[in-house]
């Protein structure tokens, strides 16, 4: 006989940003875990006023064995102003240590890119690095039945590491949770309702914490199941989406199929989506367009061909030309992302940047000065060989990377052109 567990998990994420985000990671594994038949109680911090007393009071009531708590980001990637979020997920963490004996369980993005000093600082007893439905569940499992946990893939303690874990199939995960819908209709007007149809990234830019999360292989739900469930979401009144995929065109085929199911569907909906600007057809644009696309994410960071190589883009600034075009062409909205700052970066090849962006004629552009140093990165190995950071550094506290020269120029210059779309 299955042992089951009564399970608290917590959405510890307070931080709302540029658009309401919804605790989708945590309202999976929630989900998750309730297939497997343990008794689930799921807390969405996102909008209360008193988040340690909302931890308490549910922990009172609840009595959980186990409590999930979700670390979304470690700071805010602000390197002037720079927050360091777990700062306050650590009263969270208190909170529940000072009500229960429940063991406390971490998981989510933020801790799958530093797990064992995450787990450290924050005083957990465990944590699941990469995709957590199945080991999640099955670390249940072991502890309602007293079994060892220590070889369980993605599992970080005070005495093991393992490496992440990257499920092979995702059509066997949840795709949707009623915590979610809970969560989206106490969110208001503003949310997009995440999808994630694909995880993992090949692209191995040189800053990018995205392989840390979710692996290099990317994993696909079948596109059919994708449709399906959205259908079911429009069922109950969702109909605005976000396409969460790190690039929602890599592979294109698949994008090409799923649009056209969609398109197909009819299903009335609107979404948004992330695109890796390389190659990006008419026929791929058209086809989004019928399916409902409305908005595209472009992260396209340099207008300058040498900067974008020191980052590793497939990309150069004529291909982020012909994306806007065709983009613009079929009437979806298109934002612009440029991060500056990074190796090889000049006042002149800033300058660059900015007159290619004003180009574009963005609907809206959002500019990053600095890059977060993330560990096992290429900006990182540049930044130990520049004497930025020492090679042993942790880099859980937010570190950055500016090329030199830049200081304090790049600030006054980027404060002076009052022309452009610029959200800081």
């Amino acid at each position: 006989m299955i042992a089951l567990m009564r399970v608290l998990i917590i959405a510890a994420n307070t931080e709302r940003g540029n658009m309401v985000t919804m605790p989708l990671g945590a309202g999976l594994v929630a989900g998750a875990a309730r297939r497997a038949s343990h008794d689930v109680q799921f807390l969405d911090l996102l909008n209360s006023a008193d988040p340690c007393g909302s931890v308490m009071q549910a922990i009172r009531a609840f009595d959980p064995a186990a409590v999930g708590i979700s670390v979304r980001n470690i700071d805010d990637q602000n390197r002037e102003e720079p927050r360091f979020l777990l700062a306050q997920i650590k009263p969270v963490v208190d909170a529940c240590r000072a009500s229960s004996a429940a063991l406390i369980i971490l998981g989510g993005p933020g801790f799958s890119i530093f797990p064992d000093e995450t787990l450290r600082y924050l005083g957990a007893d465990f944590g699941i690095a990469g995709d957590g439905e199945v080991a999640f569940v099955e670390l249940l499992r072991r502890l309602a039945a007293g079994e060892d946990v220590s070889n369980l893939p993605g599992l970080h303690s005070r005495a093991t590491s393992s490496p992440a874990l990257h499920l092979d199939n995702l059509d066997g995960c949840p795709f949707w949770d009623q915590v979610l819908t809970t969560s989206a209709r106490s969110a208001g007007e503003d949310v997009w309702i995440p999808i994630q149809t694909r995880r993992g990234c090949p692209n191995d830019c040189s800053y990018c914490s995205t392989s840390a999360i979710q692996g290099r292989v990317i994993r696909m739900r079948a596109a059919e199941t994708v449709v399906a469930e959205i259908r079911r979401l429009t069922l109950a009144g969702l109909r605005r989406l976000y396409f969460v995929d790190n690039s929602f065109n890599i592979p294109e085929a698949y994008a090409m199929q799923l649009c056209r199911l969609l398109a197909r569907a009819a299903l009335h909906i609107e979404w948004r989506c992330i695109l890796y600007p390389h190659h990006v057809g008419d026929e791929l644009v058209a086809t989004m367009s019928r399916a409902g696309c409305v908005e595209v994410s472009l992260g396209f960071e340099s207008g300058n061909l040498a900067v974008l190589h020191e980052m590793n883009k497939r990309y150069t600034p004529d291909d982020v030309r012909l994306a806007c075009e065709g983009l613009r062409e079929h009437g979806i909205r298109r934002m612009g992302f440029l991060l500056l700052g990074g190796p090889g970066e000049t006042r002149e090849s800033v300058e660059e940047s900015l007159a290619f962006a004003r180009s574009l004629d963005l609907d809206s552009l959002r500019i990053t000065v600095g890059i977060r140093i993330y560990p096992n990165t290429r900006l990182a190995k540049c930044a130990v060989e520049e004497g930025v950071i020492g090679a042993n550094d942790s880099l859980l506290a937010p570190t950055f990377y500016l090329a030199p020269g830049l200081e304090p120029w790049i600030h006054d210059w980027l404060g002076s052109q009052l022309d452009l779309p610029v959200a800081r």
